[in-house]
This record gives C-alpha cells, sequence and structure tokens, in this order.
C-alpha cells in the first residue's frame, strides 16, 4: 500500500491514495473561522469508522441479513499531552433492516472489533474501544404485481 500526500499551503495538504484516490486534510480555516478540512487525526477516526462498518455490512449479508442501511458514529477523547492519542473511542451502530436478527447484529460487531477490523486494532493499542448498537425496522419494498 501506498500513498502520497503533498503540502498545499499553510497547514492544507492534499492526500493521495495509491489507487489514485485524493482527499484534503489540514487545520486551515477560512476567513469566516470554519475548517477547510478535517485533520489528520480526525480522518483516522473517520477510517476506524468506514472499517467497522464495512465488516459488519459484509458479515450481515453473507449471513443474509436484510441490510438497508448501517450508519457508524464515533465519539472520542485524545490524550491531553503529546502525542495526543486517542484514549478513549466509544462506537455506535445504527443497523436499519428488515427482521433483522439481533444475535446476528451482536455478532458482527465483534466479530469486526475482535478479528476483522484492522483500524480499530491499531487504535485499542492505546484507546479503550466500546460498542453498542440500535436496530431499525425498515418496510419490505412494495410487492410489484
Amino acid at each position: 500500500m501506498k500513498a502520497r500526500v503533498r503540502w498545499i499551503e499553510k497547514r492544507l495538504f492534499m492526500g493521495e491514495s495509491g489507487t489514485g484516490h485524493t482527499v484534503v486534510l489540514g487545520t486551515t480555516t477560512a476567513a469566516d473561522g470554519h475548517r477547510l478540512a478535517p485533520s489528520a487525526i480526525e480522518l483516522m477516526l473517520i477510517g476506524a469508522g468506514g472499517c467497522t462498518a464495512w465488516d459488519v455490512v459484509d458479515i450481515l449479508e453473507k449471513g443474509r441479513q436484510a441490510v438497508d442501511d448501517c450508519v457508524v458514529e464515533l465519539d472520542a477523547d485524545r490524550a491531553e499531552t503529546d502525542p495526543k492519542v486517542f484514549t478513549r473511542i466509544h462506537i455506535h451502530f445504527m443497523v436499519s433492516g428488515r427482521d433483522l436478527d439481533r444475535a446476528k447484529v451482536e455478532r458482527a460487531i465483534h466479530l469486526s472489533a475482535d478479528k476483522y477490523c484492522s483500524a480499530t486494532a491499531m487504535l485499542a493499542k492505546t484507546a479503550a474501544i466500546t460498542h453498542d448498537f440500535e436496530i431499525v425496522e425498515t418496510e419490505a419494498a412494495p410487492a410489484v404485481s
């Protein structure tokens, strides 16, 4: 795996993955005070959320669960001193679908946390990571006649 990061200006950078995808990151603010891009540490948290969400959806689909949506919300604390590593991360899953089996959703989350998600495995070296979830029942698609 490869990546490249190039300085644009001030504290704004352009990252490019080895597969050619780009993302702007940094801590530069606009004149109105809004950040122009996520910081590198914010991208790490987003990446962890994406990694574990991918696992959960994949596991549930392989288990023949009718998943319609999966939203992951992450809440994290960082150390007060440098390096300001994550010290606590809570991951809340909102899994939507039809007749989802609660035990299968819970198992998928645990498999991601304990076996598959490399991003959270790395972050767990410095952070206590906890999970919870909710299931949102969605309506079945109308029958076509």
